[in-house]
């Protein structure tokens, strides 16, 4: 895929080093599909080779930042051939994703302006180097709720920052976490009101880059944090990807599905 190729997300690029990149599908609360992962996987390649991007900024169009997954079969045969051909199906936990954010040598900031469900948030926990997040936004971990596990590694991280007993209430449960919990939980660095979120994202990012921040000693600082951690990252999305797999396939995850259309609670087999 190329940059001119981009439909789901726009991308923004400045002159002073700031990119932006807001999720742009607000029918679908910015739900994120397999063509939209792709796009952003394009999107840090391209800042990879641009010396003067500097800084990533992800936020989201509307009301939401991002209510998750999307899929729709109709897209496995409208995306051009080509670009399937770039996409691994079997990827659900969304691996390279995951690890092109985690390897990507840039500061990344994430600026939650509403809502962030499942892989809205959790792709945010594991690219993001800084998370900062609107006071009325909040955090849906509903895996759960649909009989599945969550994905970009969110097993290993979640557990690292509010230690396991919590990420395990959190996991196993799905409960809302409203944006002050979030803080508290120090799963976000800051939250703010909405009307001075993105103006506090782009003033961070300046003290990032030159002539505020020393982006060579920024870069080489995230390299040092993030390199332990890249194999146990990479196994366990092996293990969210083995697993993901096998919960599709369950009697638990055809009544979550049914359930969307009822809106009835589902009954869930354990099975």
């Amino acid at each position: 895929m190329n940059v001119e190729d981009i439909q789901d997300v726009i991308y923004e690029k400045e002159e002073n080093g700031i990119c932006t990149v807001t999720l742009n599908t607000p029918k679908r609360k910015n739900a994120m599909s397999i063509i939209t992962f792709l796009e952003l996987v394009t999107i840090l390649e391209d800042m990879e080779a641009d010396k003067n991007a500097k800084v990533l900024i992800i936020t989201g169009k509307g009301d939401a930042f991002s209510s998750g997954w999307y899929f729709n079969m109709k897209m496995l045969t409208s995306v051009p051939s080509e670009i399937m051909e770039e996409i691994d199906l079997l990827d659900v936990a969304q691996k390279r994703m995951c690890m092109k954010l985690w390897n990507f040598s840039k500061p990344v900031i994430a600026a939650i302006n509403g809502l962030a469900v499942g892989g809205g948030f959790t792709m945010a926990l594991a690219g993001a180097d800084l998370i900062y997040m609107a006071e009325d936004a909040w955090i849906g971990f509903y895996f759960v709720k649909r009989a599945i596990i969550a994905e970009f590694a969110v097993h290993f991280l979640l557990p690292f920052y509010v230690g396991f007993q919590k990420a395990k209430e959190i996991l196993y449960f799905g409960d809302k976490i409203s944006a002050q919990e979030a803080e508290e939980l120090r799963l976000v660095n800051k939250v703010l009101p909405l009307e001075e979120l993105m103006p506090y994202a782009r003033e961070q990012a300046l003290r990032l880059i030159p002539p505020k921040g020393p982006s060579l000693s920024i870069k080489l600082m995230k390299k040092t944090i993030h390199d332990y951690f890249r194999e146990i990252l990479s196994k366990t999305l092996d293990l969210e990807n083995e697993g993901l797999r096998a919960c599709i396939e369950t009697s638990d995850f055809r009544a979550s599905l049914k359930s969307l259309v009822t809106k009835k609670e589902p009954l869930f087999k354990g099975k």
